[in-house]
């Protein structure tokens, strides 16, 4: 059953992706001919951002940290209007397919490559992670019964998101990301009702029992050395949202395909209101899952991350026990629950991992080769970069030992925090700077970033959190000031 459905989905999305690339060229693949409607922008890019770690990894939140992380998503939506009324006019004023051109335009040549290969480097290893998540999901509940290894599983839908975006690029994601991001509503909604149901409550007493549960808490305002001081995950958040939406060529390359300046600023201010609530109901479920476990008699799983498959589990095989006598009712329900906990984890990381591999496209033939009309280039490149992202999901498959939603971050402070201080000193100082040095610069800043790190914890006990986005960030600003003169 979760093998037919899957099957179905990719058929939809193939039928989008066919009716989407029709006379594509390459400026259908880079810019969707700039004719995206803004409001199918703003929906698709919330599946797009919150991808197959926030549906597997943030309900597990709650067992470690509450529901704390509403003080960033509270950050991501201050960090939308910065992107918003900042960085976008700027964008639309110099017509860029690529945003790190500006960089080029405003620091020198060296300074564009080293943002477009930081941003190749930080895509790569962030969305390897977060498909991650879909592959071993698939693994798990159809391909492992099977006797299919996870490489075949890894290849195999990477080899499916080529085949639906080799033509269409950028156009086709628009659409096909608002039908995913539907199905993923869809898959939440639905597996939020059976566990209400399977508590016993109605949805109003469900509300009620979240409400109530010390896991609710949201606002740490007592403890400046906890890595949840709503300070701290606020400030985060929109330095967060400005550097992986705003100075991120895969997050602004589809609000960069609207007709007009206005049309992207709405679409970012609605993607930015929609995206606290969605990860609201997510940290909910995360509650009543506890809720459940504990109900049941059942330990809570150690590691957050496997709260809600193990629920899944669980409850698959309690309605596979009370069918036996009904083979009818077993074929009809015993896989309900597993069919849509896939189908959300499915549309969740496929739209977010499809728009990375085409935004990683963009990057090396408009920024690195700087040939934008040469076909046969974009076709090789599009090829290399899923060949490449498959290598990465295997490596991140034998490495990985932390939850995967701070695996992600964590990616993020070290390598995204060269981008944020090379935007900064671009727009905030009218410097310049000594382009020659700036890949030294951006590559010794994440060490010392590092070194601090680890030498404050060692002395003192304080661990940086999120903060630490910043931190490198302003160390680049630095040594940038340093090696420039005013204009």
């Amino acid at each position: 059953m979760i093998l037919t459905v899957v099957l179905l989905y990719f058929a939809l999305l193939f039928a989008v992706s066919r009716l989407t690339s029709r006379r594509a060229s390459n400026d259908t693949f880079f810019r969707a001919d700039r004719r995206s409607p803004w409001l199918m922008v703003a929906f698709g890019m919330v599946g797009a951002s919150i991808s197959g770690v926030t549906f597997v990894s943030v309900p597990g939140m709650v067992m470690h940290s509450q529901m704390t992380y509403l003080q960033t998503c509270m950050g991501f939506i201050a960090g939308y209007v910065v992107v918003a009324f900042v960085l976008l006019p700027l964008y639309y004023r110099l017509s860029l397919t690529s945003i790190y051109a500006y960089l080029g335009q405003r620091l020198g040549p060296r300074s564009h490559q080293t943002g477009s290969w930081f941003f190749l480097l930080s895509k790569m290893a962030g969305a390897a992670v977060k498909f991650y998540v879909v592959c071993i999901i698939l693994q798990r509940f159809a391909f492992e019964p099977l006797g299919v290894p996870f490489v075949v599983t890894a290849v195999g839908l990477v080899a499916l998101i080529w085949l639906y975006t080799r033509r269409g690029g950028i156009k086709t994601l628009v659409w096909t990301d608002t039908l995913q991001t539907l199905c993923l509503y869809v898959a939440l909604l639905i597996i939020i009702y059976k566990v209400i149901g399977d508590l016993g409550l109605s949805p109003s007493e469900a509300i009620r029992a979240v409400a109530d549960s010390e896991l609710s808490r949201v606002f740490v305002m007592d403890d400046w050395v906890s890595k949840q001081h709503f300070v701290k995950q606020f400030v985060s958040g929109i330095f967060i949202v400005i550097v992986m939406t705003g100075l991120d060529q895969d997050m602004m390359q589809k609000n960069l395909t609207c007709r007009t300046l206005r049309a992207a600023q709405k679409d970012m201010c609605t993607y930015g209101v929609l995206f606290l609530p969605v990860n609201a109901l997510f940290l909910a479920l995360g509650v009543l899952l506890t809720m459940w476990y504990q109900q049941q008699g059942i330990a809570v799983p150690a590691m957050g991350d496997t709260l809600l498959p193990q629920y899944i589990t669980s409850a698959a095989h309690s309605v596979q026990s009370a069918a036996v006598a009904n083979s009818s009712f077993f074929i009809l329900h015993s896989s309900f629950i597993e069919v849509f906990f896939v189908l959300g984890i499915v549309a969740a990381s496929f739209s977010s991992a499809d728009s990375a591999l085409t935004s990683l496209t963009t990057i090396y033939c408009v920024d690195i080769r700087q040939r934008n009309d040469d076909e046969r280039l974009r076709k090789r490149t599009h090829l290399v970069m899923c060949a490449v992202f498959v290598l990465f999901i295997l490596l991140f498959r034998v490495l990985n030992s932390t939850s995967l939603i701070d695996a992600i971050y964590v990616i993020v402070s070290y390598t995204y925090g060269p981008l944020l201080g090379l935007f900064a000193f671009g727009l905030l100082t009218r410097r310049t700077v000594n382009d020659r040095w700036v890949p030294f610069i951006a590559i010794a800043s994440p060490l010392l970033c590092f070194a601090i790190d680890y030498g404050v914890g060692q002395l003192t006990g304080y661990r940086f959190g999120y903060e630490l986005l910043m931190l490198n960030g302003l160390l680049t600003f630095i040594g940038l000031w340093s090696t420039g003169r005013h204009i």
